[in-house]
This record gives C-alpha cells, sequence and structure tokens, in this order.
C-alpha cells in the first residue's frame, strides 16, 4: 500500500530533500507541498493524505497551530501528523502531541529512520519510543497548567488498563503487550481501544500524554 504524504516545512530546500528520499523509496508519494501551517492545512483537505510531516517553527500559521486544526477536524481523523523539530527540548513539540500529532523526529534524524518513523505512523501505531519523546513529557508534564484531564475518567480505568497503559507509554506495540502478558494481540487492541475512549484521546501519542496527565503514568527523568 503507498503511504501518501504531505510536506509542510518554510524551507524549499528541506522540502525538496524529504521530497527526494521519498520518491527514491518504493510506497511512498508525496502528493503535496507547503510553506507553512496554513497551506499545509488546506492540503491536507484537499488530499487527506496519510501523513502529514509538519515543520514545528513557520511563518504565519505554525506548525502547532496547523496541527491543532488538522486533528480538530472530523474529516480529516484519518490524517496523522508526524512533527519535525530541530529542537531536542520544546514545549511547542510536547503541545503539538497533545494537540493529536502521532509522534515527532528531529530534522537530524537518519533517513531510514525518517522512513521507518512513516511506516510506524502510517500503521497506525505512535512514534513514542525515542529518548527525547520521554524527555518532553518528563520536562511538561508535571506543570499543573498541564493537568486537564478529567478526574473521572481516570476512576474508570481498571488495574488491568493500568497496566496495559503503563507498556503503551514505554512504546510497546500491541504484539508487544501481547507478549509481555501472554494474551492475544485481540485483547492488547481491544485493552488500548478501551483506554483511548475513556481517557478522549485521539491516538495513541495523544493518549500516553494524557496518561502522564493524569497520573495514570510516573514520567521519569533522563
Amino acid at each position: 500500500m503507498t503511504i501518501t504524504v504531505v510536506l509542510a516545512d518554510d524551507q524549499a530546500l528541506v522540502r525538496a530533500g524529504f521530497r527526494v528520499l521519498l520518491e527514491t523509496e518504493d510506497g511512498f508519494d508525496v502528493v503535496g507541498e507547503a510553506g507553512d501551517g496554513a497551506q499545509a492545512v488546506a492540503l491536507a483537505a484537499e488530499h487527506k493524505p496519510d501523513i502529514v510531516v509538519m515543520d514545528v517553527r513557520m511563518p504565519g500559521t505554525d506548525g502547532l497551530e496547523a496541527t491543532r486544526r488538522i486533528t480538530a477536524d472530523p474529516a480529516l481523523a484519518d490524517v496523522k501528523v508526524l512533527v519535525l523539530t530541530t529542537f531536542d527540548v520544546d514545549e511547542y513539540v510536547y503541545e503539538a502531541l497533545r494537540s493529536g500529532a502521532s509522534g515527532f523526529l528531529l530534522k537530524d534524524t537518519e533517513p531510514v529512520e525518517l522512513l521507518r518513523a512513516l511506516r510506524v505512523v502510517a500503521a497506525g501505531e505512535a512514534l513514542l519510543a525515542p529518548t527525547v519523546t520521554r524527555r518532553l513529557i518528563s520536562e511538561f508534564v508535571g506543570r499543573p497548567e498541564h493537568r486537564r484531564i478529567d478526574t473521572a475518567a481516570v476512576k474508570e480505568i481498571t488495574d488491568r488498563e493500568r497496566e496495559v497503559l503503563g507498556l503503551v507509554a514505554g512504546g510497546l506495540s500491541n504484539d508487544e503487550i501481547a507478549a509481555q502478558l501472554v494474551i492475544s494481540t485481540a485483547t492488547a487492541r481491544t485493552h488500548v481501544s478501551r483506554i483511548m475512549t475513556k481517557i478522549g484521546a485521539r491516538d495513541r501519542a495523544q493518549l500516553v500524554v494524557l496518561a502522564y496527565e493524569s497520573g495514570l503514568v510516573t514520567a521519569r527523568r533522563h
């Protein structure tokens, strides 16, 4: 299956580099390029790509606001956002994850890792494994202004679901969770789906952010 991609970055050379990388790799199709967030939102609405690769800092509408608009639009529910940044600790990136981005990478990530990340996100998983993601969560999640989750929703989480959520927060896939808990992959998937519904998370990345915010998972500093 071909993964369709929109590239959003205010630097034309960066977009060109990503385009060349993706177009020389089987299974990818770049369907649009945007120089700012507003264009990215418009292209997402027009093409409904599998993934928008989104820069954070762009003139006009930045990547954070563009991510919010895309993830808040029910018509774009199947569009994933993968944030790229030059900053390894950036509160804007954390807010992008809160807003529904499926993960983020640094711009100096090796090409093979970018391709892997796109495949992971397109498959419906969240890109949560990089240490920098955990650093962001650890850095910002403890601040009172970030604890916005409904405490009633937290109380509905069962002990088993807490266990599953801890593994999701550790970056484990459904298959890996199933192997660790000695359950079927379908059962692991069901647990994750139920937790997302209870907490009100759009996808696995937002689920993990909300889990840290609620205290269901404890952030560790690295």
